[in-house]
């Protein structure tokens, strides 16, 4: 890359260089990260140690904890060593490394939700065809599927970013954000956002169209079901999904299409640690929350022994 001679690093201005401001940082950064780590690991934990959540709506959750805690882990352990010792630089590989990682993570987890979407699609709408369709290849290589994605767009992604030259070397964000990044580019930035997000913003649209038809079909489906023990199935599997697929999008599109400001604000931070840091910890308590064979093998796993209130409950199937 021909401008690396020129910018050998950068500067992380994502929050002032007020003491109190940093110290409130690094409490809130370490215990989110903290959260997010318990929280991941205990699902793929549980998913992984419990056979009978050896189905593909598993198999797809435990990809997505792994994701979030990757994302997660991208940003905000550099964040916080930066504040501990008291310096704002990140060296110009290294903003490659994050940029590279957090676009592979994010799209790798926006193409397993698509796929979480098709599984309970598959389970609701069409049950005497699930086992056939969602086999263990199939799950395999859609799993194999959306990591390949991810590893191809991050690619494209990263190098159309680092391609440009930069006049400066102060990034206004924690992290090295990639709209930020276009700010302090020399070429024209608005032609360069339009490179680098018309091919991102096209295939993201396409997909969550097709989450939402996937959506639709589910809901029309889940209408027609007479007992109250199929709806109730819907709202422990499918609301969630739909919320976390919700706050993804909507985080995301915020951040990378609203129009970019000249100046930095407390509130560019907020929206970019909403979108970096609140999925990972977030995802799992909605799966969780109203997810009964989950608890159950959770408590299975710590002591062997079912909790009374939830002794009786069946495992259900698919659907």
């Amino acid at each position: 890359m021909s401008n690396q001679s020129r910018v050998n690093g950068f500067l992380l201005h994502g929050f002032a260089e007020i003491q109190q401001l940093q110290i409130f940082h690094i409490i809130i950064f370490v215990m989110m990260y903290l959260v997010a780590f318990i929280e991941n690991l205990l699902i793929i934990t549980v998913i992984v140690y419990s056979h009978q959540l050896h189905t593909p709506m598993y198999f797809f959750l435990a990809n997505l904890s792994f994701q979030d805690f990757g994302s997660i882990s991208v940003t905000v352990p550099k964040s916080i060593a930066n504040s501990l010792m008291k310096t704002q630089t990140i060296s110009y590989s290294g903003c490659i490394c994050q940029v590279s990682f957090l676009v592979f993570f994010m799209v790798s987890h926006f193409i397993i939700l698509g796929v979480m979407a098709y599984d309970r699609y598959v389970a609701i709408c069409n049950p005497l065809h699930y086992e056939t369709v969602m086999n263990k290849r199939a799950c395999i290589q859609m799993a194999a599927s959306a990591w390949i994605g991810g590893v191809i767009y991050s690619t494209m992604y990263t190098g159309t970013t680092f391609r440009f030259e930069f006049c400066s070397n102060v990034i206004n964000q924690f992290f090295c954000e990639i709209p930020q990044l276009l700010k302090i580019s020399c070429s024209d930035s608005y032609l360069n956002e339009i490179w680098v997000l018309i091919l991102g913003s096209s295939f993201g649209f396409i997909y969550f169209f097709l989450i939402v038809f996937s959506y639709v079909q589910i809901f029309r489906a889940v209408l027609r079901i007479p007992s109250s023990q199929g709806k109730q199935k819907f709202f422990s599997t499918c609301l969630p999904h739909f919320i976390v697929i919700s706050l993804f999008v909507v985080s995301g599109t915020f951040v990378y299409f609203r129009p970019s400001s000249s100046s930095p604000s407390a509130f560019d931070f907020l929206v970019s640690m909403f979108y970096c840091m609140v999925p990972p910890v977030m995802n799992p308590l909605i799966y969780s929350m109203r997810n009964k064979e989950l608890k159950m093998a959770f408590w299975k796993l710590i002591t062997n022994i079912s909790p009374p209130n939830l002794r009786q409950i069946p495992f259900p199937s698919a659907f």
